[in-house]
């Protein structure tokens, strides 16, 4: 299996432009894909860290997520919709929302995602931090 970080790590620093966050303390493995009536499929299970996080990002396709162990602290970018979810809850990400993903807690956080995208698209695609007092 392929490890790859949850997000691509990317920092641009030209004046006056805003930098991508990266991620800290994410890997990712991907456990299946497959292309079925138009669309992506990837199988893949994400690891944050203790302190980690995604960084801001979004996703062109529609994302489903289960917490397999920990808590996942999701913000969106307007800075103040957070949702906190637990172990054993499922999530949906809709296509074109940036948002960041944070582990604040003292253990690994575990999500099993199903990634539905259009054909060749990236899981996921970095952002700058909205303006948000973290990251």
């Amino acid at each position: 299996m392929r490890i790859v970080s949850a997000v691509v790590a990317a920092l641009l620093l030209f004046s006056g432009v805003a930098s991508a966050t990266p991620s800290r303390g994410v890997t990712g493995t991907i456990l299946a894909q497959w292309s079925a009536g138009g669309r992506d499929y990837t199988l893949r299970e994400i690891v944050i860290d203790p302190g980690g996080s995604t960084g801001w990002h979004n996703h062109d396709g529609t994302l489903y997520a289960f917490v397999k162990k920990g808590v996942l602290t999701r913000t969106l970018g307007d800075c103040t919709t957070t949702f906190v979810h637990h172990r054993g809850d499922a999530l949906v990400e809709e296509p074109n929302h940036v948002h960041i993903g944070r582990n604040l807690g003292t253990s690994p956080m575990v999500l099993e995602v199903l990634y539905v995208n259009p054909p060749g698209a990236p899981l996921s695609r970095d952002e700058p931090n909205p303006g948000c007092s973290f990251e």
